[in-house]
């Protein structure tokens, strides 16, 4: 069986409301969620590096999708690429869908069992990363976006 190759998704599109977002189709990210034992809730975050944009603030790993790749296979793909192959199991718990004119941001909520380590080595993008109680998401200094969708997303 022929494997097709997908188009890269990197660049630049104008959205119905005149503003540019990153992804020619449309872009993914992964919110990792734990539950301790003790029931507090932990979410995994990445700070964007100064390079990005609106760098030095937090957000989840995500990026562009690739031509015809599925949110949730592009989210886990971004996290990889940005933060490592750390994810052993998990379980979808929510997808959302932020539509821009055409153009769409997918947000994948899912559950692991245990909270990793994080590698020294992060990618480019990534200042570093790092679990934080779900308490103390809204006191970071958040990507926009990000913080605009907590509500959405039950943060």
């Amino acid at each position: 069986m022929e494997r097709r190759v997908r188009s890269s998704g990197d660049g630049f599109v104008i959205v119905a409301d005149g503003t540019m977002r990153w992804g020619r189709f449309g872009a993914a990210g992964l919110l990792l969620r734990h539950l301790d034992p003790n029931g507090d809730v932990w979410y995994f975050l990445a700070r964007r590096a100064a390079v990005t944009h609106q760098g030095g603030t937090w957000a989840i790993p995500g990026g562009a999708l690739d031509e015809g790749e599925e949110a949730i296979e592009g989210a886990l793909r971004e996290f990889r690429e940005e933060i490592g192959d750390l994810i052993r199991a998990h379980r979808v718990i929510t997808v959302h869908r932020d539509d821009h004119g055409g153009w769409v941001y997918w947000t994948i909520v899912a559950e692991v069992d245990e909270r990793f380590d994080v590698p020294a080595q992060l990618s480019w993008e990534t200042a570093e990363a790092r679990w934080v109680r779900a308490e103390e998401v809204r006191a970071l200094e958040l990507f926009g976006a990000f913080r605009d969708s907590l509500i959405h997303l039950g943060v």
